[in-house]
């Protein structure tokens, strides 16, 4: 008997010890466990990023990395602006100390910045009643026939535009290296004739009237 009530006195001693007795209670699972063992990872030089064809904004940008405890944590920066699908998106890390040998003090002469070239046009498709200029993401359509209708289709992403005249050459084809105008199609039907402006991605556009035909600006 005496046995049996010195184990009923000594049970919640039991239940209720922890697997570190060392840390105050109320912090015990707040302290981070750490490790002797060093992780060894190559250095960042750069890492690249592309963009699919529909991007145009970088709002933020995240990066996840490893503290000294093992944790994983992220840093986040805010941005929104705009961006160029083309190009890609590098992340480096690079180290500049400045010499301060001497106490001499370095004067650096900023380069005058040089004066905006005008914007230079290429001839990409010329024929007898309609020439096609391109400069970036800007396609000058010369031609004295009438803007009929223009509108987008996907699969490729292309412009559709078709202009008022009587005309039968029947189909031409060309394909644009090194643009963002990919490919021009004409084919000729009663009453107009349709151009087919092939795109390298997914853009909107608009147009605009000139006075030697009509300006298309991809968005």
């Amino acid at each position: 008997m005496i046995r049996l009530f010195l184990a009923l006195l000594f049970l919640p001693l039991f239940l209720f010890a922890r697997e570190n007795p060392f840390f105050p209670i109320d912090t015990a699972e707040n302290i981070p466990l750490t490790s002797s063992k060093i992780e060894k990872a190559p250095p960042l030089k750069r890492a690249t990023l592309t963009f699919p064809s529909t991007a145009r904004i970088l709002e933020s940008v995240t990066v996840e990395y490893k503290n000294l405890d093992g944790s994983i944590a992220t840093k986040k920066i805010q941005l929104h602006n705009a961006v160029d699908w083309h190009l890609p998106l590098f992340i480096s890390q690079s180290y500049y100390e400045p010499s301060t040998e001497g106490k001499q003090s370095v004067i650096v002469k900023k380069k005058k910045r040089p004066a905006p070239k005008k914007a230079q046009y290429k001839k990409i498709v010329s024929l007898n009643f309609i020439t096609f200029y391109a400069y970036g993401k800007k396609l000058n359509v010369v031609t004295k026939e009438k803007l009929l209708r223009d509108f987008l289709l996907t699969k490729p992403h292309r412009i559709v535009c078709d202009f008022k005249r009587e005309t039968d050459i029947g189909s031409y084809v060309k394909s644009i290296k090194h643009s963002l105008f990919k490919k021009i199609r004409v084919g000729t039907h009663k009453g107009y004739y349709r151009v087919v402006i092939e795109l390298d991605g997914y853009y909107q556009y608009k147009v605009k009237k000139t006075s030697s035909g009509y300006l298309f600006t991809l968005l």
